[in-house]
């Protein structure tokens, strides 16, 4: 079975639209109306994920980029969270397939080092996979309450949210287990400087809680990309204010053309 990608949209931009952990394209919906006259956006369901769950590919960043850059046509990726990893790896190693990265809440590296203060602490990813083990349900529903928390209207956003992640049946385990260890070890860092002629758009929630503003700024000045910041919002801002990612998104979108 191949992955499963929804073309929504019909303007002139392609625009490929990459979810986080244990969500599915759908996840997208507010911005995509925002967007929907602008670009044509693909929207991915992930391994393991959505109408996605029954594909067989593992959840690795380059295998699934590889996957959706034989099925989408050449396009600027953006990726939310965990799915930022595959954007980011796709623009790396199949720059022919990516015309522009957009990193929506993502960075090169999720969890902290010595090197790297401003990722989560790893204890938090170790403990969420340990969850998974013991109480599935609950562990989902932890990280969606970290998603939201910042938010202007958490308990809005959370709803949303528990809407949308069983809206396409449940997550498969096993790949949700990929995903905690995809966070917990993939380091992209290294490659940042290969993007640049500003071709890379970072955008970060002001108040994210699993997504620290200082790492996507970082990020950022070492790809020579664009940084900007969605005042009041957490690690959720095409849900809480999609407006305002499109309006930062849009006018970088047409240097691109």
């Amino acid at each position: 079975m191949s992955l499963h990608i929804e073309v929504r949209g019909s303007g002139p931009t392609p625009l490929v639209m990459i979810h986080g952990w244990a969500m599915h394209g759908g996840v997208f919906a507010p911005l995509v109306d925002v967007l929907a006259e602008h670009c044509t956006m693909y929207l991915v369901d992930l391994p393991g994920h959505g109408y996605s769950r029954n594909c067989g590919l593992p959840l690795e960043p380059h295998a699934c980029a590889k996957a959706i850059a034989e099925a989408t046509p050449p396009a600027t990726w953006l990726g939310w969270s965990m799915g930022g990893l595959v954007a980011l790896s796709a623009a790396l190693n199949l720059p022919q397939h990516v015309l522009g990265l957009a990193m929506l809440c993502a960075t090169p590296r999720f969890v902290s080092a010595s090197d790297w203060p401003y990722g989560r602490d790893p204890a938090l990813v170790q403990q969420l996979a340990t969850d998974l083990e013991t109480d599935y349900h609950a562990t989902i529903e932890r990280f969606l309450t970290l998603e939201v928390m910042g938010s202007p209207d958490p308990r809005g956003d959370l709803r949303r949210l528990r809407a949308e992640v069983f809206s396409r049946g449940e997550p498969d385990l096993r790949v949700l287990q990929e995903g905690i260890r995809l966070l917990d070890q993939t380091d992209l860092r290294a490659g940042l400087p290969q993007l640049h002629n500003g071709r890379s758009w970072w955008n970060a929630g002001r108040l994210d809680r699993l997504v620290h503003p200082d790492a996507m700024q970082a990020s950022a000045t070492a790809s020579q990309g664009e940084f900007h910041v969605t005042a009041h919002a957490g690690h959720a801002p095409f849900l809480s204010h999609p407006q305002a990612v499109a309006d930062a998104l849009l006018p970088w979108l047409e240097t691109l053309r």
